[in-house]
């Protein structure tokens, strides 16, 4: 079959390798001049950054894709543990290494919490159960049509914990402030609220602490060019620069695609990676999406976004190890300011990914690649992000200096940044968010866009804003769902 694929980020690139293995006749169509959408790079002036994600967790998924490819992950990829995964500060001074190893962790929880050792391992316990009881029922399922539900165990849905929040459940666990904060941070990794998200997305520190935390040698962005190559061996056309603009149909039917020159490129099937939303409100003909569809879509919360600087600094920093968080004072206020309030928020929490720590190499001798992401609000009116721009990098690095990142200011020999702004305009996401849709209710982790358009037949989704959501593993879930799905309805 001819299939066109809207964009060469991660879920498309997968998707493509997917299809090409079967044998289809596969193109690639993206927007920009490069692959791999929000994972990218930028090198310059001898520091190298990674634009989007930082860390790879069940690196068994993609390992998963290649094999499915008949060929091995390790003839592309240099998979490394991270030791510790994150160095934590908290604002009292307090320092927590958090490594894989259980008994590294509750030996420092040890000194500054000792009274929630106990509470930590059966936390951990706690999260494992619910790996156990959405992995099959929601991960690794595409979630489409009732075959989908046949062998769930529906008693699983009333024990993954979904009545309370996430900080509900925390709160009732621990007695430190710091565990709390700690484990409330893993559920802005698919941008959403602890204090409104369901205690189901508990489940996330279990993946990180128990299964592990990755960094591949040489950069995220060599998971990109990985999928590139692998996509172009078994045949996949990859066009740039080729912006699509509507989705052709007759008949509520896939056609082809059009792009911002007119071309109309004809195919049997189209997958979009463009955001879910952009795809079904700006793609998608009116006429092939009811009203009360465009709607639900319009109204859909989107996750966070984030204010990304990328700092190529003349010094290094012997506090810094590979992933780093600051912790602000008030984490509820944090998120209230993010989520309701929709402003920056005033003392926010910093992390800092710096890879030079790993890998010497991106960045000059005894200097640091400092990338540095701040959780920010979903574009609204609230922001003029011409003006907000550069008043908040140079709020960040006050804070960064206040924290210990001495002379910072003095230092910085590269500078630039990502604001939600530009993940809109160069990305398409939907209101500049990050991971697609929110989770900040009940079911909302559940009610992703599906991998397949129920409203136009040939038409299929992945990328992070569909099931089962954002994130390496995910997003290459969401690929191989929507092969499933391909396979069942369309051969």
């Amino acid at each position: 079959m001819d299939i066109k694929i809207i964009g060469a980020g991660l879920g498309g690139l997968a998707a493509s390798c997917l299809l090409a293995h079967k044998g289809h006749d596969v193109t690639i169509l993206e927007k920009n001049s490069s692959p791999g959408g929000k994972i990218n790079e930028i090198s310059i002036d001898g520091y190298r950054f990674d634009t989007g994600p930082s860390l790879l967790t069940m690196p068994f998924i993609l390992e998963k894709l290649f094999e499915y490819c008949d060929t091995k992950i390790s003839d592309y990829l240099d998979i490394q543990s991270v030791d510790p995964i994150c160095r934590y500060f908290y604002p009292n001074g307090i320092q927590f290494d958090c490594y894989q190893d259980t008994c590294l962790n509750t030996a420092q929880i040890q000194e500054f919490a000792p009274n929630d050792v106990q509470a930590y391992k059966q936390f951990i316990s706690y999260a494992e159960q619910l790996f156990e009881r959405t992995k099959d029922a929601f991960l690794y399922n595409p979630l489409y049509g009732l075959s989908d539900l046949g062998n769930l165990d529906f008693t699983d849905f009333f024990k993954i914990d979904a009545f309370q929040t996430v900080s509900g459940r925390i709160d009732k666990q621990f007695e430190s402030k710091e565990l709390q904060q700690f484990f409330k941070r893993f559920t802005t990794y698919n941008g959403s609220s602890p204090y409104r998200a369901p205690a189901t997305l508990n489940v996330i520190p279990y993946v990180e602490l128990s299964l592990g935390g990755y960094y591949l040698d040489g950069g995220m962005y060599s998971l990109i060019k990985a999928l590139t190559s692998l996509a172009e061996s078994k045949g996949v056309n990859i066009q740039y620069d080729t912006e699509i603009k509507q989705i052709n149909t007759v008949d509520d039917t896939i056609k082809g695609v059009t792009d911002g020159d007119g071309n109309i490129h004809s195919a049997d099937i189209v997958v979009s990676n463009s955001d879910a939303s952009e795809t079904y409100l700006s793609l998608v003909n009116k006429e092939d999406i009811s009203l009360l569809k465009r709607k639900k879509v319009a109204n859909v919360e989107p996750s966070c976004s984030g204010f990304v600087l990328m700092l190529g600094v003349e010094k290094s920093y012997n506090a810094l190890t590979h992933h780093n968080i600051f912790f602000s004072e008030d984490y509820k206020q944090e998120f209230k300011q993010i989520f309701e309030d929709k402003v920056m928020p005033e003392d926010p929490t910093i992390y800092i990914a710096n890879t030079s720590h790993t890998n010497p190499q991106d960045a000059p001798e005894d200097s640091s690649n400092l990338f540095i992401l701040v959780n920010a609000p979903y574009l609204s009116d609230n922001i003029d992000w011409e003006k907000e721009e550069k008043r908040y990098k140079k709020q960040i690095i006050r804070k960064l200096q206040e924290h210990g990142l001495t002379d910072l200011s003095d230092h910085i020999k590269y500078s630039n940044t990502i604001t939600p702004k530009d993940f809109y305009q160069k990305y398409r996401s939907n209101k500049g968010s990050i991971y697609g849709t929110s989770s900040n209710s009940k079911l909302a982790a559940f009610m992703r866009p599906k991998n397949k358009s129920r409203s136009v037949k040939g038409l299929y989704l992945v990328g992070g804003s569909t099931h089962p959501g954002g994130g390496i593993p995910l997003v290459t879930l969401s690929a191989f769902h929507a092969v499933e799905l391909i396979n069942r309805f369309e051969e």
